[in-house]
């Protein structure tokens, strides 16, 4: 990604420089609106991806994971304010090749102002989309507290890759490193942390029964809204990455917006024909927008430095390494409930990858500084620096994820009770939710009968008093959306059933059903 620094003896305030270091041309104001909008764009992603997971999820906790996506602009925008964009790009004295010292608590004044604020809104927006990756990972089974905490100190694992490639004296960058929009140090990194996540989790109930079929999506057509949004903001994200359009900074954004475009129409295709072969004939919604997502984060590395032909090609194989490292992930047990392990993960590592397969010198910019991909005669050492940062950026995401992860587990505890999970998380931690209906059946999200006993309430094999209930939700809703609106008839009343409570199975068993089990869908 290009840079900016301070050209004060050129006689300029700011200046574009390219990644040889030479100074491209003077920061314009057409280039600092250019920068702002694309960073606004793609702050929307933020809704993209929230639309996505919630239609991915159970109806039962699909408010839960909004949730998280705000939370991850919130506490993961003041944190990456406070220290993260200071380790990313800060160049106070203490600066070195693995992390950056200085501009903590952003703040500018004088010449320098405008460009250090845009800059930091940019990297911002890419912040939050690291984390936000995650949060779909771990849907489902984590407490909102313990999430809360966890996007506060993500910012961390995001803000070090970020120095070594993009940073003006990041070891990465100095070994020739190409990453233009984020492949590895937005995707990769995410991609990363969320199967380290999915993993410590451990599987959300019954998800890998031998008698059960995969979850459900609760909202397809929500999702595809969703995915939409992401491609919307993905041209804002790739083409942003310019940072700027004055001199031939334009140019770049405009092949980087035909290579993003051409990218994903590759994989959607495939994403179409892999359902039909694999589903016989029928058109998954899952695998066309994990395969148009995938060919997005492949491209996102080269998308300035590939022709379209090539971009063609990067996009179909980002697609099946999708799909096929979210099976490699479902094969292993390892639940995660959207593929986000898959996306921007494995189709992260094809994007890094393409780069030394696919990239040709750019004359003007010199953003592979000089180099050029194998098939364009450049020979094996952009591809192997390339493989180094694959490497490097996957064992420094899963290592400081996972330790994260484990001092959150022991403050707090991270995985939501056995009871609550099976209530969903919009109720138990919202006060939101699905209210009972007025037959016992199978419920498509969670696949366990749901009765009411007496004073309790069994789903499955679990038993919880109404009191816990009563305990969780206000007294008026509990009230009226589940008596009066399911008509749910109660028999607390009956003095037979209070007396026996504490034998309350055997109660049950002995009585009429018609009189004592009364349905109740969650």
């Amino acid at each position: 990604m290009p840079r900016f620094e301070s050209n004060m003896a050129s006689g300029n305030s700011t200046s574009y420089v390219a990644d040889d270091g030479g100074v491209s041309g003077p920061i314009t104001w057409d280039d600092a609106t250019w920068i702002l909008t694309s960073s606004f764009i793609i702050f929307t992603m933020q809704s993209g991806f929230g639309l996505l997971e919630a239609g991915a999820v159970a109806g039962k906790n699909e408010v839960n994971i909004m949730m998280k996506n705000v939370v991850d602009v919130v506490f993961g925008g003041i944190t990456y304010w406070m220290f993260g964009y200071g380790f990313s790009f800060g160049e106070e004295k203490g600066s070195n090749a693995f992390t950056g010292v200085g501009s903590f608590f952003v703040d500018a004044d004088g010449d320098d102002m405008g460009i250090i604020y845009s800059t930091f809104v940019f990297q911002l927006s890419f912040a939050t989309t690291a984390t936000t990756v995650v949060s779909g990972a771990m849907a489902e089974r984590t407490k909102f507290s313990a999430y809360i905490i966890f996007s506060v100190f993500n910012t961390v694992v995001y803000c070090f890759p970020a120095h070594w490639v993009w940073g003006n004296n990041g070891f990465l960058r100095e070994l020739g490193v190409v990453d233009f929009a984020g492949s590895g140090v937005v995707h990769l990194v995410g991609g990363a942390s969320a199967l380290v996540a999915a993993a410590y989790l451990k599987p959300r109930m019954g998800r890998f029964d031998k008698d059960r079929k995969s979850f459900a999506m609760n909202n397809p057509a929500g999702a595809i809204v969703g995915m939409f949004m992401l491609w919307w903001g993905w041209l804002a994200f790739n083409c942003g990455s310019t940072f700027g359009i004055s001199g031939g900074k334009w140019k770049l954004a405009a092949k980087a917006a035909v290579t993003t475009l051409i990218s994903s129409f590759a994989g959607g295709m495939v994403g179409i024909l892999l359902s039909v072969i694999i589903y016989k004939k029928k058109y998954s919604v899952e695998y066309m927008i994990n395969s148009i997502l995938g060919a997005l984060v492949a491209i996102t590395a080269s998308c300035a430095i590939v022709r379209p032909w090539e971009s063609l090609i990067i996009g179909a194989i980002g697609a099946v390494v999708s799909l096929g490292g979210n099976k490699l992930v479902e094969t292993c047990k390892v639940d995660d409930p959207v593929g986000a392990v898959g996306v921007h993960g494995t189709a992260g590592i094809w994007g890094l990858l393409a780069v030394g397969i696919f990239a040709a010198p750019d004359p003007q910019e010199q953003i592979t500084q000089g180099r050029a991909g194998l098939i364009h005669g450049g020979g094996f050492y952009l591809l192997g620096v390339q493989c180094l940062c694959s490497v490097c950026e996957i064992a420094w995401s899963g290592l400081v994820t996972i330790f994260i992860l484990f001092v959150i587990d022991r403050l707090v505890g991270l995985r939501m009770s056995r009871e609550d999970e099976m209530l969903g998380a919009d109720l138990t931690e919202h006060e939101v939710g699905s209210w009972p209906t007025e037959s016992v059946h199978k419920d498509k999200c969670d696949n366990t009968n749901t009765v009411r006993r007496g004073s309790h309430i069994m789903i499955g094999d679990l038993t919880i008093p109404v009191s816990k209930l009563r305990d969780n939700l206000s007294r008026d809703n509990f009230k009226r959306d589940t008596f009066r609106k399911s008509k749910v008839a109660t028999i607390d009343n009956d003095k037979s059933v209070r007396q026996n409570e504490s034998n309350m199975e055997t109660e049950v068993d002995n009585n009429n059903d018609n009189q004592n089990e009364v349905s109740l869908h969650l």
